[in-house]
């Protein structure tokens, strides 16, 4: 029972030292510790196992009881010393407890006598500054007082100062009293309700608009509407009446310039009256040549009668460009029928002279809003023909010409008078395009009579190739027009300027250069490009002269020349019109069409190259593969063919070393239409013995090699062929050399045969293993069997619309690439 009772106390003992693994985890860090019977984990029976592993260890059980025993002890005194030791601590704390409540009450009560203390001085305080704050308000009082009567004294004094220098009309004492007075009034705002105060504001009021009529009076005096202006020129009381207006009401101010302005101009109309022969165009320097005297008059007399800030010259040239664009738009309209292009330019160009002397001269600050609504030009422009890498002809001819070097009209930016008078020519500028439409249908007329007359460029490879001049000289015109244009009006005349450039483009392309493009002859009579189109076997197509190449060479390079141009002239267009019309200015129907004109030339030298390397194919077709006995070199026809890309290449090359990548279109041009071909006439060679097949492949070696080297032959400088073309090079020849494989190759057994032929030909199919079996000469009861075993062999293709799908996104073979060319050179021929 006694070891029951035992073993229930150490079980709750256990249950109430079980500790939170936070306390656990601080006591291990108040008292580090090594001794197993420290750590939360202890467990009994590991420690006694661990302190008698054997057997044999029971031996010294006795001693290790006495160290345990005497380990116990040594605990339960120290804990009964603690214990002892905390008998006196709550006696302890109630004591000093009682003494932080006392300290507590001490300090609280000298607070309380601090805060009475405090009390009592500022009490005393404000007895004592209660007398010096009566004192400093009664200062302030009387302050205000003595101001307010200094101001009434000054205000009345004032009136009647201002009243009698009125009737006087002593206005330069007058202008530095009024304002003062104006600034004393202010003063007294807040006592209008005084009736005295309001009697002198209102003798103020009165005083101001008697000024008012009387300056006006003496001005009309001085400077009456009807008749000539005072003798004796301004005098000192009207200087002085200026000044007193800028300080009245402003209506004065712009009534007395309204009435100077208009006494100043009314000889302007009389002598300019729409009736009068010098108020037409033609003479209409002489309007600006009477206005220029008027301002030199007017510095010289009244210079220094008006404030300089009242800007006075500016406004009379000012009211004389509104007057001038409201009688001059009069005046066109009565007479529209007389107006021809060189009389409105003429015009147009005196008149935005006189814009730019304005702006040299005045500043601009008298313009409002509502004076002209659109004083805005397009931005400054540099030259578009020259600034991307312009060609040293057309450097040449803008030098000649000397167009593109003028200094150019003052920009908007830096002429605040600009259109301010010239906007009136606007709705005649009809006038000006038609004569611009007639003027460049002559230039092209002309470009086409000296291409007659001067013929093809001479067959020189230093100069063959270059820009036709006549395109030069195009751009210059459309470059002075668009300029001029953009100066007379930003609006819908630069759109119908627009509309002629593009037709004119259009016609410059179709009549000056594929126009030009030259027709194939035959002995039988003149053919034209359609011979070239027709690819027949057999027949005997001309080639192209050596004058004729770079003929068509040089037309490739005017129109990539125009091309670019024209890129350039469309953003000109849209920098220099408004940009609520940008959207109207649109040349890409003119690129497409020199687009279009690059593609024909670059495709009649492709026929050229590719009709000379006909018969040299053909002659291969006709070949008797089957008696060839041994391999030797190259054929005849492999020669013929290098011959032709040797003597036509580099003229080429040389002639269209300006437009490097349309040389290297030709080349890629050339590559899709020879091989295909070349395998078509391959296919054609049947039946072919094995030494037959190890000839033409040979040859096929020998024509790959010549094709790689294609873009460089002839020339010293060896450049590597671009990676476009030699993929396809090297992509249509290894077909061509893997058909001829197969042909070599033994069709016994059959099996291997079929297999071979699917490992070599990716693209391998029926049609194409059939004219294999056709070129190694085999029956055709031979043939079907192979062809059943074929089909067996080749891997299912997929099916439905995964097949159209795969095929649709499948780069085109050579063969459709030549199919695709065919079709253009159809639209190419139905266009010339």
């Amino acid at each position: 029972m006694m070891e029951e009772e035992e073993l229930e106390f150490v079980e709750e003992l256990e249950a109430v030292l079980q500790l939170t693994p936070e306390v656990q985890l601080a006591i291990e860090q108040v008292f580090p510790s090594q001794d197993p019977l420290d750590r939360a984990d202890f467990n009994a029976v590991e420690y006694i196992n661990t302190l008698f592993p054997t057997e044999q260890s029971l031996a010294n059980i006795d001693e290790v009881v006495n160290k345990i025993r005497l380990k116990i002890r040594r605990l339960d005194d120290n804990i009964r010393t603690v214990v002892r030791g905390q008998t006196n601590v709550g006696q302890d704390g109630r004591q000093a407890l009682e003494e932080a409540q006392k300290a507590i009450q001490q300090l609280f009560g000298k607070i309380k006598d601090i805060k009475d203390k405090a009390e009592k001085s500022e009490q005393m305080v404000k007895e004592i500054t209660r007398d010096i704050k009566q004192l400093d308000h009664a200062k302030r009082h009387l302050t205000t007082s003595i101001t307010t009567l200094n101001h009434l004294h000054m205000l009345a004094g004032g009136v009647d100062s201002l009243e009698a220098m009125t009737r006087r009309r002593q206005y330069g004492e007058v202008a530095n009293l009024l304002q003062g007075v104006m600034n004393v009034l202010e003063h007294f705002h807040k006592y209008m309700g005084i009736p005295q105060i309001r009697q002198l504001s209102e003798r103020v009021k009165a005083a101001q608009t008697e000024l008012g009529q009387q300056i006006l009076a003496d001005f009309e005096e001085a400077f009456p509407s009807q008749g000539t202006k005072r003798p004796g020129g301004p005098s000192n009381v009207l200087r002085d009446a200026c000044l007193v207006a800028n300080i009245l009401d402003p209506r004065i101010k712009q009534e007395i310039i309204k009435k100077f302005i208009k006494q100043h101009l009314s000889e302007y109309l009389v002598l300019f009256q729409e009736n009068q022969d010098v108020a037409w165009l033609d003479k209409i320097d002489r309007r600006y040549a009477w206005i220029k005297r008027q301002l030199v008059d007017y510095e010289e007399k009244y210079g220094r009668m008006f404030p300089r800030e009242w800007c006075m010259a500016e406004r009379i040239a000012v009211e004389f460009c509104h007057v001038t664009r409201t009688e001059l738009a009069k005046i066109m309209r009565t007479r529209a029928k007389e107006i021809e292009v060189k009389l409105l330019l003429f015009a147009i160009q005196r008149t935005t002279n006189f814009e730019g002397f304005l702006a040299k001269r005045f500043s601009g600050c008298t313009l409002t809003d509502g004076t002209l609504k659109k004083l805005e030009s397009p931005p400054p422009s540099t030259n578009p023909f020259l600034e991307d890498e312009p060609t040293p002809e057309m450097e040449e001819l803008a030098t000649e010409k000397g167009d593109l070097d003028q200094p150019k009209k003052p920009k908007a930016p830096d002429n605040p008078f600009h259109g301010i008078v010239s906007k009136c020519f606007e709705p005649h500028l009809y006038v000006y395009i038609e004569s611009q439409d007639k003027n460049l249908g002559e230039l092209i007329d002309r470009f086409v009579a000296d291409f007659k007359a001067q013929g093809p460029p001479k067959p020189n490879t230093d100069e063959g190739g270059a820009v036709l001049p006549s395109c030069a000289d195009l751009f210059v015109y459309y470059k002075k027009c668009m300029v001029q244009c953009s100066q007379l009006s930003t609006g819908e005349p630069m759109i119908a300027l627009t509309t002629i450039f593009q037709k004119y483009l259009r016609e410059y392309a179709w009549k000056i250069l594929s126009g030009n493009l030259p027709k194939t002859t035959t002995s039988s009579g003149g053919l034209t490009i359609s011979s070239l189109l027709k690819e027949k076997e057999g027949s005997e197509v001309a080639k192209f002269t050596l004058e004729e190449l770079c003929l068509i060479c040089s037309i490739l390079s005017t129109a990539e020349y125009c091309l670019a141009t024209t890129q350039q002239l469309e953003e000109k267009l849209k920098e220099k019109v408004d940009v609520s019309l940008i959207e109207r200015i649109n040349l890409t129907g003119e690129m497409d069409t020199f687009s279009t004109v690059i593609s024909s030339s670059i495709q009649l030298l492709v026929q050229d190259l590719d009709a000379a390397c006909d018969p040299a194919l053909t002659a291969m077709s006709k070949m008797q593969w089957q008696n060839v006995e041994h391999v030797g070199d190259q054929s005849p026809y492999v020669t013929s063919v290098i011959l032709h890309i040797k003597q036509n290449v580099p003229i080429i090359r040389d002639n269209l070393a300006s437009t490097r990548k349309y040389f290297t279109q030709f080349c890629i041009k050339f590559a899709n239409s020879f091989i295909p071909k070349f395998i078509t006439h391959l296919f054609k060679c049947k039946p072919i013995s094995m030494v037959g097949a190890e000839q033409l492949l040979l040859d096929t070696h020998s024509l790959k090699m010549v094709l790689l080297d294609l873009p460089s032959i002839g020339s010293q400088v060896v450049r590597k062929a671009p990676a476009s073309y030699t993929k396809i090079v090297v992509k249509g020849m290894t077909r061509a050399e893997m058909i001829l494989k197969v042909v070599m190759a033994p069709h016994e057994p059959l099996v291997v045969f079929v297999d071979n032929y699917i490992k070599l030909l990716t693209d391998c199919n029926t049609e194409t293993f059939q004219k294999i079996l056709d070129m190694k000469g085999l029956k055709r009861s031979e043939q079907s069997s192979m062809l059943e075993l074929l089909r067996q062999r080749l891997p299912a293709p997929p099916s439905g619309a995964e097949s159209s799908g795969s095929l649709s996104l499948t780069a085109p073979t050579p063969e459709q690439e030549s199919s695709r060319i065919r079709k253009l050179e159809k639209l190419i021929k139905k266009r010339l």
